[in-house]
């Protein structure tokens, strides 16, 4: 397979990669090197990943990163309520040896396997590690010493190492610096919203009932609005929003009065719907043609 038979692949399932894109996706598969998405929130981070997995047919497995998360969370746990059950369940049977008891119950049959320790055993798989920018410097530099090795010891059960290194895309809102290290480990990419006539493209495939002027005066107006100074600016995902809102209401144009009125679907803070309405950018909307 070639970068733009992968491509081809991704816009098979939906979703429309420009040429960065799919070639950064193709070496990080073909190289078995993580792929390290950075951009603003809804440029396709996430998406990226779940289409890869339909394009190569290969279960996802996701890992959402949050503050405080830790190697437990994100490795393996044991099952304490199930180990206590069969702990009373031997002690009703009669005396047992004690080591022979605590050795019962570090099997297999009590680990909890978490996102990371799931794709190793997995693989070939996609592992999604989502919003690692959420995470602190500890669980970055644990990350780094599994995506590098792709293994880890149990210590009670020995090493589990993946055959064939699971494809994994790391992504990031930027909310904060992820350290040299872990890019360092990656291949990188940059993501940037769409331009106009692939965002158009996108909201026809996404939703077919979409016309393509409908469609052009949606991202245009979207592409309005990102150029403000708002707290969230909006992504392919509150386009898709919108676009839908209006199907929703039979609209088969945007105006600025239905703009006004829907624009809770595609901006999610008062004060950036206070500034786009006194903007004027949405009066601009109607006006929208295509081609313009």
């Amino acid at each position: 397979m070639t970068p733009e038979e992968l491509a081809a692949e991704l816009d098979r399932v939906g979703y429309l990669p420009d040429r960065g894109i799919a070639t950064a996706a193709y070496l990080a598969w073909r190289m078995h090197r993580p792929l390290f998405c950075e951009g603003e929130p809804g440029t396709g981070k996430t998406s990226l990943a779940v289409a890869l997995a339909r394009a190569l047919d290969l279960p996802l497995i996701r890992l959402q990163c949050h503050e405080g998360i830790d190697a437990t969370q994100a490795l393996y746990d044991w099952d304490f309520p199930r180990q206590l059950l069969h702990l009373r369940a031997l002690e009703a049977a009669g005396p047992v040896d004690a080591d022979q008891a605590e050795a019962s119950l570090y099997t297999r049959r009590f680990l909890l396997a978490r996102p990371l320790l799931q794709a190793l055993e997995d693989a070939p798989c996609v592992l999604l590690v989502d919003e690692v920018d959420r995470a602190d410097d500890e669980f970055e530099a644990f990350l780094l010493e599994v995506l590098g090795e792709n293994s880890v010891t149990i210590p009670e059960l020995g090493r589990v190492t993946a055959e064939t290194p699971p494809l994994v895309v790391l992504t990031s809102n930027r909310t904060r610096e992820v350290h040299d290290a872990l890019k360092r480990r990656c291949l990188y990419h940059w993501l940037e919203h769409p331009d106009l006539a692939r965002e158009v493209a996108i909201l026809r495939r996404r939703l077919p009932g979409v016309t393509e002027r409908l469609a052009h005066q949606v991202a245009s107006a979207v592409r309005r609005l990102r150029d403000l100074d708002l707290l969230k600016p909006p992504g392919v995902a509150e386009s898709l929003d919108w676009a839908e809102a209006l199907l929703t209401l039979g609209r088969t144009e945007l105006d600025a009065d239905t703009a006004a009125t829907t624009l809770g679907a595609v901006l999610k803070y008062r004060e950036d719907a206070q500034r786009a309405l006194s903007s004027g950018v949405l009066g601009a909307a109607s006006g929208s043609t295509i081609g313009g």
